[in-house]
């Protein structure tokens, strides 16, 4: 573990230099790792597992959608693709890589196959920082632990075989074997990290929520549609709009500060559009602040965990999902960005 300072404050990290994948796979050595459900952590966390040759089975109902797709990226049905309660039986160490709703559904059914030694872990520390609504409690005597690669499990695919690495935290809960953290950060490495950083299970699910309903999806939405909708009500044309609302964020400006800060795409930016941005981002955090604390609030109360329970567990959620999406896909900006996207020179 090296300890690195971020911004003035020290973390610990682990990078691939000093847990490179051979050492990952020495710690790993002799473990079946089982990996439960195919949605969207698991095929890419379970492929990059498989390439970097650890022993991986997946565990999955028959006779979905899931299943067919497992068996199309290479599983073979009886040799390494099971049904979830066989997977949970075989393996060493269970990924349970669910949706939270179907962690609640599942866990009466797989508790039993968790016996003494074996590692229960997590990539959302939802359902064991809940555990008092989702009846998640893990016996004594296994390691529970957490690692949660801060991407979609398709990023995370993608950056492997680009050679990359998206980062993760991760975190021990119960260390019954006294080989809990070495397991995590071997895993870590194993799924494809680029570095990992430590956390707590309540902090990944507190951080996590936030992010997702702020800035990385809810916020970030929001505010999009608020410029769309007020450049097109003064009269600008759905290309313009979308364009000044999106396009340039996502392909000019959004690469430049992933590559060095928010600075430097100021730095690369007209002396307009840097005093414009310094001068406006004051009202916009001022504005915002507010409602991301009290986001925060929902978050660390349970809240927003139960409105996530009640809202997955209804029987028509599937339906009135896709009803939501189909709104948000066939509102203006969105079909312009699909215009807008299908006239990008090819190969953007």
């Amino acid at each position: 573990m090296a300890i690195m300072n971020f911004g003035g404050v020290d973390e610990n990290v682990v990078t691939r230099d000093e847990f490179p994948l051979e050492k990952a796979a020495e710690v790993l050595k002799g473990e079946t790792i089982a990996v439960i459900g195919y949605g969207v952590q698991g095929p890419g966390q379970g492929m990059n597992l498989r390439d970097n040759g650890f022993d991986v089975i997946v565990g999955q109902r028959g006779g979905g959608a899931t299943w067919d797709r497992a068996v199309a990226d290479g599983w073979t049905p009886g040799a390494t693709l099971f049904g979830i309660e066989e997977a949970c039986e075989r393996a060493t160490i269970v990924q349970y890589l669910l949706s939270d709703a179907a962690q609640i559904e599942v866990w009466p059914r797989i508790r039993q196959y968790l016996t003494a030694g074996k590692a229960l872990y997590f990539s959302h520390g939802f359902g064991i920082t809940y555990s008092e609504r989702t009846g998640i409690v893990p016996p004594a005597d296994i390691d529970v632990i957490l690692v949660a690669p801060k991407g979609s499990g398709t990023s995370l695919r993608r950056m492997f075989l680009q050679g990359r690495g998206l980062n993760s935290s991760y975190a021990v809960y119960q260390d019954a074997t006294g080989r809990a953290r070495e397991r995590a950060v071997a895993l870590g490495i194993g799924v494809g990290s680029g570095y990992l950083f430590e956390t707590t299970f309540k902090k990944e699910v507190y951080s996590d929520l936030t992010g997702e309903r702020g800035t990385l999806m809810g916020a970030i939405q929001g505010l999009l549609l608020a410029q769309y909708e007020t450049l097109r009500e003064n009269g600008h044309s759905p290309s313009e709009a979308f364009n000044e609302t999106v396009e340039e964020l996502t392909q000019s400006l959004m690469p430049l500060f992933a590559e060095k800060g928010m600075d430097w795409m100021y730095a690369n930016c007209s002396t307009t559009a840097q005093r414009g941005a310094l001068d406006w981002m004051g009202p916009f955090h001022d504005a915002t602040k507010p409602v991301f604390e009290r986001l925060y609030r929902e978050v660390a109360c349970g809240n927003e965990a139960q409105r996530s329970i009640d809202a997955n567990g209804r029987a028509d959620y599937r339906e009135g999902l896709e009803r939501e999406l189909t709104a948000l896909r066939e509102s203006e900006m969105w079909r312009t960005g699909a215009v807008v996207r299908g006239l990008r020179p090819e190969g953007i």
